[in-house]
């Protein structure tokens, strides 16, 4: 059976997969959208139908829904707006911008009507967030159906979305319609959009876009009918006339979260077919001083493609699509929208992280707003490794900036656990070094902690397992623990829950009848494996593991062909640990613990001896 096929497969199976996330069996609701958007791109306005199918697969009986009406956090005034002004370090995209905007330059997303299965419902806007009483409660595993009429308005472009950005493209889509808020095991995530990212409900979207013939459009899903023509169609096909100045574009995108598109009628669009049948696409502004990188960024996505493929797993949707547009790099389901203004390296950069939160995010779909780690930390692990060979940029180890930056975090005292709410951290600068920097150093500290072939594998059994649902932090911790056989609780805690530190030190060595006695510290509050790597007068190396008890568990030698000496466990309250060294000290040269730095120590000035 074709991969792509197996998509409608795959999401069945998330109701027979039954590992548990808070004590009960897994679920998720499931939502359908069909759309039909009309865009004047002279006011920069649009008027919009939408029929929702939600199925509601909890075992709670549902009174009451939400919608997010993202657009209207672009006004003065919003939590947005308010936010910016009085955070320390304001996003420099944002700081005051939203409260400079007129009434034609503002967003907002108007609801004119909402009915359940026919019956007009009441509902109330609090901001961003739509809330809605239902006619009648919704049953566990009954579905009804919500038709919509709505209108909004495209901001000015300042954050993600909106209209002409700075590179000039006119038309960044991005949570630009009323989307339904995600209910799970936690119940309602009904979140404020305040500056940070997203979640959102699996689902099938329809949905045809009308806008002046002149535009070419990009984004989630597969377009229905390409012979409109703008590259879509195939050499020779007959391109479709045009209604009233207007194409009438119909996507359709199976089984995502979200639906993004964007539009710019000096768009060129390219086509590549990568290795697996994907088909990228990619719009880019017919713009000489940008033209040549776009072209070239075009086998390396394919590369990058290929890479993720590999180390992750199978892309399941027949076509992905790198967009110029937005404000920076934002992934979306299907696609991304990057500014094309960049050189080279930063060009496929940007698109080898965005592209990568197509598997963490867009489909191992954690809640950004409490987890936020967890997408932009994989993503910028698993993008700097694919950087690393895609480039050949031959790095020792990938990962060392997010390490670099995590020990700047750390030490600074603004640091927050990772649990903290995505728009809860004190500093926009806290908030960057703790999901990117200190998200990618938990996975590739925890290849440290199992070794990196046991973390290779956990990667890819996450993906296996948790492909179109929702993992939270547990799920992965169980992912790796049954790779690995060892108890992770204490990593996951310690890293994400709290500020705790890893400090270990060599304290002492000295010789004891004849014999090397060595005395190793923790310092920090945060407790570790420990592999001790010794070199020898006649330069001959061996090593020496000390794990750690609380991981009730043991990983392999990270190097085969050296001697590893395996220690008795490391008891975390104990704050020193005392070994011997079988041969004298006149034989030592030097020891170092953790010489591949690959442990988070934020002083690594104590962790090696040499002899004086």
């Amino acid at each position: 059976m074709n991969l792509k096929a197996l998509i409608s497969l795959s999401f069945l199976s998330v109701f027979a997969f039954a590992q548990a996330q808070n004590n009960t069996s897994y679920w998720q609701q499931h939502v359908d959208y069909k759309m039909n958007i009309d865009m004047d791109v002279d006011n920069y306005t649009y008027t919009g139908d939408q029929e929702l199918v939600y199925t509601n697969n909890s075992p709670d009986t549902l009174s009451q829904v939400f919608y997010h009406l993202y657009f209207n956090a672009f006004q003065p005034g919003s939590e947005m707006d308010v936010r910016s002004l009085n955070i320390k370090d304001p996003d420099g995209r944002v700081k005051d911008r939203i409260s400079k905007l007129k009434p034609d330059e503002i967003g907002f997303i108007k609801v004119d009507k909402l009915t359940q299965n026919g019956s007009v419902l009441t509902y109330t806007v609090a901001g961003t967030v739509l809330e809605v009483n239902l006619a009648s409660p919704i049953a566990p595993g009954e579905s009804t159906t919500f038709n919509m009429n709505f209108n909004g308005q495209v901001p000015v472009q300042i954050r993600r979305s909106g209209r002409n950005n700075a590179e000039g493209v006119a038309l960044s889509m991005t949570q630009w319609y009323p989307k339904l808020a995600e209910y799970d095991f936690e119940g309602w995530h009904a979140d404020p959009y305040i500056a940070r990212e997203f979640h959102g409900v699996w689902g099938d979207f329809d949905v045809k876009i009308t806008i002046d013939s002149k535009y070419t459009i990009g984004g989630t899903g597969n377009l229905q009918n390409p012979e409109i023509g703008h590259g879509y169609g195939e050499p020779g096909q007959k391109a479709i006339k045009p209604v009233k100045g207007k194409y009438t574009w119909h996507f359709v995108a199976p089984n995502v979260h979200d639906f993004a598109w964007a539009a710019d009628p000096d768009y060129i669009h390219d086509k590549l077919t990568a290795e697996d049948g994907t088909v990228l696409h990619f719009f880019y502004k017919d713009d000489k001083e940008i033209i040549e990188n776009w072209k070239k960024l075009q086998p390396k996505t394919a590369d990058l493609l290929a890479y993720y493929n590999e180390h992750v797993g199978p892309y399941p949707y027949d076509q992905y699509s790198v967009i110029q547009g937005g404000d920076g790099g934002m992934e979306y389901a299907m696609c991304t929208l990057i500014t094309g203004g960049r050189n080279l390296g930063s060009l496929i950069g940007v698109t080898a992280h965005e592209f990568a939160h197509t598997w963490f995010q867009f489909l191992m779909a954690t809640n950004e707003q409490k987890h936020e780690w967890m997408d932009e930390g994989f993503t910028s692990y698993i993008s700097d490794e694919a950087m690393n060979v895609v480039m050949d940029e031959k790095k020792p180890n990938p990962q060392a900036g997010n390490y670099n930056s995590y020990f700047r975090l750390a030490t600074s005292g603004f640091e927050q656990p990772q649990t903290t709410y995505a728009d809860r951290y004190s500093l926009n600068a806290a908030y960057g070094a703790s999901a990117y920097s200190k998200g990618a150093v938990f996975m590739a500290q925890l290849g440290y902690i199992i070794g990196k072939e046991n973390l290779d594998k956990t990667i890819k059994n996450y993906y296996k397992n948790w492909h179109f649902k929702h993992p939270t932090p547990n799920d992965f911790k169980r992912e790796a623990e049954a790779v690995s056989g060892m108890q992770l609780d204490w990593y996951l805690v310690d890293w994400t829950q709290t500020t705790n530190t890893i400090d270990y030190a060599i304290k002492n060595v000295e010789e004891v009848n004849g014999k090397t006695e060595v005395t190793l510290e923790r310092k920090g509050l945060m407790p570790m494996p420990i592999d001790l790597y010794v070199n020898a007068t006649d330069n001959a190396n061996e090593a020496y593991y000390i794990p750690l008890r609380m991981m009730r568990a043991d990983k392999s030698n990270p190097f085969p062909d050296m001697k590893r000496t395996q220690l008795e466990d490391w008891p975390w309250a104990l704050p020193t640990y005392t070994f011997t060294i079988d041969k004298p000290l006149s034989e030592i040269k030097a020891m170092t613990i953790d010489a591949q730095q690959l442990m988070a120590d934020i002083d690594r000035s104590n962790n090696t001896w040499t002899k004086q």
